[in-house]
């Protein structure tokens, strides 16, 4: 049976495009693609007219009947559009592309390690005493590199299996050893959580120049002499992210992270 809604006032109705879909909505699956079109046809202001197909039986017979293979499927004004990425086509929107190369990841992982180190800052009572200006110290700086740290091996510790075959596309000690691709996460955390605590220094600082140091030689090896077109492993097995400036800056800013730790503690 059909639903019809829509956000258009009742006295436009009659003005309003009008819009039919058919989408999953059975017990033990709501297709996520069929709300999300729903929420696009009555955010653009259609009446909306709803199909939910709420058997097996019903989806597979409106499929053969419309000859298409996924649903949902979405009609306005009588013109039939398609799918949910025809929808958003149609409505002049972006539609994702998961095998295009992004920076995403990396900006989230970094930006959510700034929020990390601010918000542990501003919980110390220099930190709400002094305002803003407590909050941009050398500790600042440590936790933000300690928070990105660990978050990059957290997601490379989701698929190590997945990791590694990326990491041994380019790393050269991993090439040589192909056992260190499965440690490399598990160091990434220890220098991480160290940095995090502000313990440790002669552990996690060693560690952090060793890893640091050939992850950059093999970036810059890789990416800038044999200008090799790779995808990084620094976020995981399956990210679309270009191996190049952002690796080769998280491998420096390590190096750099342990040498100064190091200079400062003397």
């Amino acid at each position: 049976m059909a639903t019809i809604t829509t956000d258009v006032p009742g006295s436009m109705v009659g003005q309003a495009r009008r819009a039919v879909i058919h989408r999953m909505m059975m017990p033990e699956h709501v297709c996520p693609s069929g709300l999300k079109a729903l929420d696009l046809l009555k955010r653009h202001g259609l009446a909306v007219e709803d199909h939910p197909l709420r058997t097996r039986a019903e989806t597979d017979a409106f499929k053969a009947e419309h000859g298409v293979k996924t649903t949902p499927q979405i009609w306005i004004d009588g013109e039939r559009i398609g799918g949910h990425d025809d929808l958003r086509r149609h409505l002049g929107l972006a539609v994702h592309d998961p095998k295009v190369l992004t920076y995403k990841p990396v900006i989230a992982i970094f930006g959510m390690a700034a929020a990390f180190a601010f918000a542990v800052a501003w919980g110390t009572p220099m930190g709400m005493r002094g305002g803003a200006g407590a909050l941009l110290t050398a500790r600042t700086l440590q936790l933000f590199l300690g928070f990105a740290t660990a978050l990059l091996a957290l997601q490379k510790l989701r698929d190590v299996e997945g990791f590694s075959k990326g990491f041994l596309g380019y790393d050269l000690l991993a090439q040589r050893v192909p056992r260190y691709a499965y440690v490399y996460p598990w160091a990434e955390a220890l220098v991480g959580l160290l940095m995090i605590s502000g313990a440790l220094l002669w552990l996690w600082a060693p560690i952090a120049l060793v890893i640091g140091g050939i992850g950059a030689v093999s970036v810059f090896k890789a990416v800038y002499l044999e200008r090799r077109d790779l995808k990084c492993a620094c976020v995981g097995g399956q990210s679309n992210v270009p191996l190049g400036f952002v690796s080769l800056t998280e491998n420096l800013v390590m190096i750099g992270m342990a040498v100064w730790m190091a200079l400062w503690a003397m």
